[in-house]
């Protein structure tokens, strides 16, 4: 008899949810302000709305017989009347038939009832709702005068006669009916013929009643054309372009510009505190606040020309934020943003360098390293995830410069992608290009974000 070993009870693994909700309010915050606002940016962009219209077999059928695009010149071939469900009436105003279901004495000395449409009954009377209950048959006038108004069996003017009153019977109203009115239309899409009915909230018909356009679609889809228009737009290889240029001046100065700020903070030198706030007085300025300061300097009658006269360096005040001075823009945009966000990098800068060991530093110190091989050899290597942060930030932030340019150029002269995505949603109310333009500068922020997140690593791993 063989004894079989005691097998230990599997212990339970308590699921640790704590994790789980101290980050739940930032995901949130992501899906709410980053996730869903994206997506909808995206969706102006590729996707265009009631872009085709679907053609029905038969009116008020879901069978469809084609579609034609917004816009299609149509002819119009028949037309029909479908009862309004409630809240289906979307798109354009609806062209409607109302019909009233009346009672009353026809010439004969006979009573009928029947459907007659409401252009030929005259209301005199309606309950404390506003629903007519009485009325009269309108007269007929010109060419027709003297004929009667037909009743039919249903509301429309194809169905069954059942009788007809004389003019200005009168009549009991029981109820009415809103119908509206389908046409049957023919166009071309994509060298294809299509006919079919549709409703006429979609369409726009012209006033000889047998021609017109498709006004609005009921389904959308995927499109490349708001792109296209924003690569055709005429300010976007400037913007491009300037953009670019912007960021090759204004990130490596920025750069070299905080890692001095940051290791004179580090020196702990006399009057170290003053350092750190003369550094971080841009921080409390907005954007637009430091284009205007900088415009006060850069104008015609600005602090720069007042200084030069004086030092009798020109003879005149020079006039820099012009059309004919674009490259004093450029320069002027510059400094206003090297000025404004230096001290941005700095203080990511800074926290870096706390993290470093004082007795690395030390020990180089000691081995006879100048200050010069210390930071090329020690403090900028351990630097690279700081470093890695505050290009990422910087470069993000440099797609979206809009304000300081605003301010100093009008956005007319020198003009930068955020600039154009304004121009496009705000003046042109183009709110698809402008979405173009926004997943562009998206696109370019994610595509800087991943190059200076593989370069970093790629470093570490060639080290390890």
């Amino acid at each position: 008899m063989s004894i079989q070993p005691l097998r230990t009870p599997k212990r339970r693994t308590k699921t640790q949810w704590a994790p789980y909700l101290l980050i739940s309010p930032a995901l949130l915050y992501l899906l709410v302000f980053f996730a869903w606002p994206m997506t909808q940016a995206i969706r102006l962009a590729i996707w265009e709305e009631q872009s085709l219209l679907s053609l029905r077999i038969a009116p008020g059928e879901e069978n469809e017989a084609g579609a034609l695009e917004q816009g299609t010149r149509i002819a119009v071939l028949d037309r029909s009347n479908v009862p309004l469900a409630p809240g289906e009436a979307d798109g354009g105003p609806a062209l409607l038939d109302v019909w009233f279901f009346v009672e009353g004495e026809t010439p004969g000395g006979g009573m009928i009832q029947g459907w007659a449409p409401e252009s030929r009954i005259r209301v005199r009377e309606a309950d404390a709702s506003g629903v007519p209950v009485r009325g009269t048959i309108r007269p007929r006038l010109g060419s027709v005068a003297g004929q009667h108004t037909a009743v039919h069996a249903s509301p429309d003017e194809r169905s069954e006669v059942v009788g007809e009153f004389a003019s200005r019977t009168e009549v009991a109203i029981a109820r009415q009916k809103s119908l509206e009115v389908w046409f049957l239309i023919e166009g071309v899409r994509d060298e294809q013929r299509f006919s079919g009915w549709a409703p006429s909230r979609r369409l726009q018909i012209y006033g000889d009643g047998a021609t017109g356009r498709v006004d609005s679609g009921d389904t959308g889809r995927f499109t490349l054309l708001h792109i296209q228009r924003m690569l055709n737009d005429r300010f976007f290889r400037s913007a491009l372009g300037t953009t670019f240029l912007l960021m090759l001046l204004i990130i490596p100065v920025q750069l070299v510009l905080a890692i001095v700020m940051a290791l004179v903070i580090q020196a702990r030198l006399k009057f170290n505190l003053l350092f750190l706030a003369i550094f971080a007085i841009p921080l409390a300025a907005s954007d637009l606040a430091v284009g205007i300061v900088w415009s006060s300097i850069f104008t015609q009658n600005g602090y720069l020309n007042s200084i030069l006269y004086s030092l009798g360096l020109i003879e005149s005040p020079q006039a820099y934020l012009t059309a004919a001075t674009r490259h004093w823009i450029l320069v002027a945009v510059w400094i206003a943003e090297v000025w404004r966000a230096t001290s941005l990098v700095m203080v990511i800068v800074v926290s870096g360098l706390q993290a470093i060991s004082q007795e690395v530093l030390e020990a180089a110190e000691l081995f006879g390293a100048t200050l010069w091989q210390r930071v090329r050899y020690v403090i900028l290597p351990l630097l690279k995830p700081s470093l890695q942060v505050a290009l990422i930030l910087r470069t993000i932030l440099a797609l979206q410069v809009f304000a300081v340019v605003i301010a100093l150029g009008g956005g007319d002269v020198v003009t930068v992608l955020a600039n154009e995505t304004y121009r496009q949603y705000y003046a042109l109310r183009n709110m698809n290009t402008a979405a173009a333009y926004s997943g562009l500068i998206l696109l370019l922020s994610m595509i800087s974000a991943g190059i200076y997140l593989r370069t970093v690593r790629g470093q570490e791993e060639a080290v390890s």
